[in-house]
């Protein structure tokens, strides 16, 4: 958690939005087409790759900047997405992947390697939180836990 990686996943953003990008068609094509048999469990393709986009970048860049209200918020998300049934975890991590990918293809001459890595860093740091908050939910609340896929 570095001021610099702060600066530099800032800069990223800034990149792609001042080329008018918005990550998330090509993200939740690239995610269903990883996992088509997940389009099903979405009411709202729209609605949901807005937010899920954005608080994915969210959490990452808050975990940057050394932000404390993103472990509540990320313990209420995996909470909301037991709702689903057990997600595997394979899933969890290949979304912030491919956020992180999508965002350097969008970035263009911004993204660098090491802005590239301080996206991972914290996309790192990210996949642990979601890990954390399962297993304590799972152990808070084990009749209604799905079991870690």
């Amino acid at each position: 958690m570095t001021e610099s990686d702060s600066a530099l996943m800032e800069a990223s953003l800034a990149a792609v939005g001042a080329a008018g990008i918005d990550i998330r068609h090509s993200l939740f094509a690239s995610f269903f087409a990883a996992f088509p048999e997940r389009r099903a469990t979405f009411i709202s393709v729209d609605a949901a790759s807005r937010r899920m986009t954005d608080e994915t970048l969210q959490m990452m860049l808050g975990l940057a900047q050394g932000e404390a209200w993103v472990w509540p918020l990320v313990a209420e998300l995996v909470f909301t997405h037991r709702s689903y049934g057990s997600l595997p975890i394979a899933e969890y991590d290949a979304f912030i992947d491919m956020t992180i990918a999508e965002l350097g293809a969008a970035a263009g001459a911004e993204w660098t390697a090491d802005s590239a890595a301080a996206w991972q860093r914290h996309g790192d740091a990210l996949k642990q939180m979601i890990r954390r908050a399962r297993a304590e939910w799972s152990e808070a609340m084990p009749a209604g836990a799905p079991a870690p896929a």
